[in-house]
């Protein structure tokens, strides 16, 4: 299975949080995540922590390599950079991420690197992965939370995505 392609500075273990969630599941495939993942303005439909998403620069809805976005998540109003795009291909998975901030203080500033990953797997099945290394404050206090909010949370749009790609195919039939 592939893994996710880290700039040096947002290395899993050398953050101040870090969170992974993976989900593996019959009956889909990349094609039938990829649109749902890709268009940001659908992501409130099928997960309640992502609310408000804008485009910058007349782009959007869908997410493009540098595009520039806002949306709010776990109280936080971020900006965000698409800072890696790799759409569906046959043989490779799809990859997208984006370097996320929340402006602020040394007390209050956020910066995360969001990175997602689906492949498609023998047996019709779908890999999604999506991990988040973050930097700052707020994050060293995440870390320490349990529950692990952003464990849950991130979960909850794995789940909610799942959910809504089943129900677009079962519209499709």
């Amino acid at each position: 299975m592939n893994e996710i392609f880290w700039p040096e500075d947002y290395l899993p273990g050398t953050t101040d949080n870090f969170c992974s969630n993976e989900v593996i599941v019959a009956g889909l495939s990349t094609a039938d995540i990829w649109p749902l993942l890709n268009k940001a303005t659908a992501w409130p439909s099928y997960y309640d922590n992502a609310s408000d998403v804008r485009f910058h620069d007349g782009k959007g809805p869908e997410l493009s390599a540098g595009a520039r976005f806002q949306f709010k998540t776990f109280g936080f109003p971020v900006e965000s950079e698409v800072t890696e795009y790799v759409p569906p291909a046959a043989g490779q998975p799809a990859r997208v991420a984006w370097h996320g901030w929340a402006e602020g203080d040394a007390e209050t500033r956020l910066d995360v690197i969001h990175a997602w990953l689906i492949e498609d797997l023998s047996g019709g099945r779908v890999r999604v992965l999506t991990q988040e290394s973050q930097k700052g404050q707020p994050a060293r206090q995440l870390a320490k939370t349990r529950p692990n909010p952003m464990i849950n949370g991130h979960q909850d749009w794995l789940d909610g995505l799942v959910d809504a790609a089943r129900q677009a195919q079962g519209a499709r039939q």
